[in-house]
């Protein structure tokens, strides 16, 4: 692998697990206000929204850190390529109902607000970095044991 594509791969990686780290600590703070997110949603059942509230974080969290890491790079990358399609799903589907809120992503219940449309483009950007984190790693001669 050249020297270019190894340091894309990196910042592609350490961007990633940055992010996410962020997103899921900032949700995982306030855990009642991101369950008040995604029931704005209208997507889940009424339990469900907390369910998700309370694990998605966690889950968010334990990809990022891998991905700082760089241990289990393409497990991590393909979770959080799945949330990223979940998320781009249910934006689109917030966008095609009308439905003005706040995406929740970064700043659960907090003053900000980013429209769906907005959120979605955002998206496409984060599924960039997923698809070249896992298609680079599996370039990448594997780290030593």
């Amino acid at each position: 692998m050249s020297r270019g594509a190894a340091l894309l791969y990196h910042l592609c990686r350490l961007s990633l697990g940055g992010l996410f780290l962020y997103a899921g600590a900032v949700k995982a703070d306030d855990v009642v206000a991101f369950a008040r997110d995604v029931a704005n949603y209208q997507i889940l059942p009424y339990s469900w929204n907390y369910l998700a509230a309370a694990t998605l974080p966690y889950v968010e969290v334990v990809a990022g850190l891998l991905l700082l890491a760089n241990r289990k790079v393409r497990p991590a990358a393909l979770v959080l390529g799945v949330l990223t399609a979940i998320f781009m799903l249910a934006l689109a589907s917030v966008d095609l109902r009308g439905l003005d809120i706040d995406c929740g992503c970064f700043d659960p219940g907090g003053e900000g607000h980013t429209s769906a449309r907005v959120a979605l483009l955002r998206d496409f950007g984060i599924m960039a970095l997923v698809v070249l984190t896992y298609g680079l790693r599996g370039r990448m001669p594997a780290p030593p044991r």
